[in-house]
């Protein structure tokens, strides 16, 4: 097998621009790009259709992309799955890996007792699955293809960190 290296690491948060402020100040991330209530095509959790309306910030954090996310309704999802609606919780949530075949890589999982969580599709298409991998890892994995439009993203985000001056540390888009 080829390996799969981590493209990002994604943390439930509260706040998106206070996490991003210190998320910056412990480690130098940035600059984060927010994208208000994702638009989705479509959300299922647990093989249950759910509503996932949640916001990000996306950071350059090194070599990896960094999320912060916060989930706005009170819906069951994966996000949910570990840190339930009210608690005020927030920690890692989940490691996002490339992967060549979505189905495929969610089949092997479950095949080695990594459930599907959640299988969403944003507006844009893009699909991706958070495989339950709490009781191996202690967080869940997020899968997806690299389509063009995704690593346009992740390269678009990895660039404004080069030479950033650290100023404009949270930029809204859309």
């Amino acid at each position: 097998m080829i390996g799969l290296p981590v493209r990002q690491l994604a943390y439930k948060v509260n706040d998106l621009e206070a996490a991003a402020v210190a998320h910056h100040r412990q480690f130098g991330s940035g600059p984060f790009f927010v994208l208000r209530h994702v638009a989705l095509a479509s959300s299922v959790h647990r093989g249950t259709a759910r509503p996932f309306d949640h916001s990000s910030a996306y950071g350059q954090w090194g070599s990896v992309m960094v999320e912060l996310v916060v989930q706005h309704n009170p819906d069951d999802s994966a996000l949910h799955d570990m840190f339930p609606w009210g608690s005020g919780r927030e920690g890692l949530h989940h490691a996002a890996l490339f992967v060549d075949d979505l189905e495929g890589e969610i089949a092997r999982f479950a095949a080695e007792g990594a459930q599907l969580a959640q299988l969403s599709v944003t507006a844009g298409g893009t699909g991706f699955a958070f495989v339950d991998t709490r009781a191996s890892l202690g967080h869940m994995l997020e899968l997806y293809e690299p389509t063009a439009q995704l690593t346009g993203f992740y390269d678009f985000v990895a660039q404004a960190a080069q030479g950033w001056d650290g100023r404009d540390l949270v930029t809204e888009l859309g």
